[in-house]
């Protein structure tokens, strides 16, 4: 299984609204970076992400799974550009904020912390495992 990180604009898409999409969960679309998208095409089903709330909350306050691997994006007029299907899975007890992460030592090679703007990002197992206890999941 692999980790990673979708972020969103709670304006746009919020965890709120990912959540009531309940089990048929959602396609995450609109993906217009060949790097998200090319860690898009490295997701499988039953992987697990991050669901980050940019903008003026930057904050980790969820957890999706990839329900549905990658496939054409039918909002890409190009056809360049993919999706996949995620569901929510829980709540994040104590959202985690960009300042905590870039605070914590052990996060300081992130993704979230170096590549900044990437929509869709991986998470190595030790950084799952930080986020999920700063958290508050086990």
């Amino acid at each position: 299984m692999a980790y990673w990180l979708f972020k969103s604009e709670p304006e746009a898409w919020s965890w709120a609204q990912q959540k009531k999409k309940g089990a048929k969960g959602e396609p995450w679309s609109g993906v217009r970076n060949h790097t998200a998208k090319l860690n898009m095409m490295k997701m499988k089903k039953g992987d697990l992400g991050f669901f980050y709330h940019s903008g003026a909350e930057k904050a980790v306050v969820g957890i999706v799974e990839v329900i549905g691997e990658y496939r054409p994006d039918p909002t890409d007029e190009k056809g360049v550009f993919g999706l996949v299907d995620v569901k929510a899975v829980e709540d994040m007890p104590r959202p985690v904020t960009l300042a905590d992460v870039k605070a914590n030592p052990k996060l300081k090679a992130m993704s979230l912390v170096t590549s900044f703007r990437l929509s869709v990002q991986p998470v190595l197992d030790s950084e799952w495992k930080e986020l999920c206890r700063m958290g508050g999941l086990k």
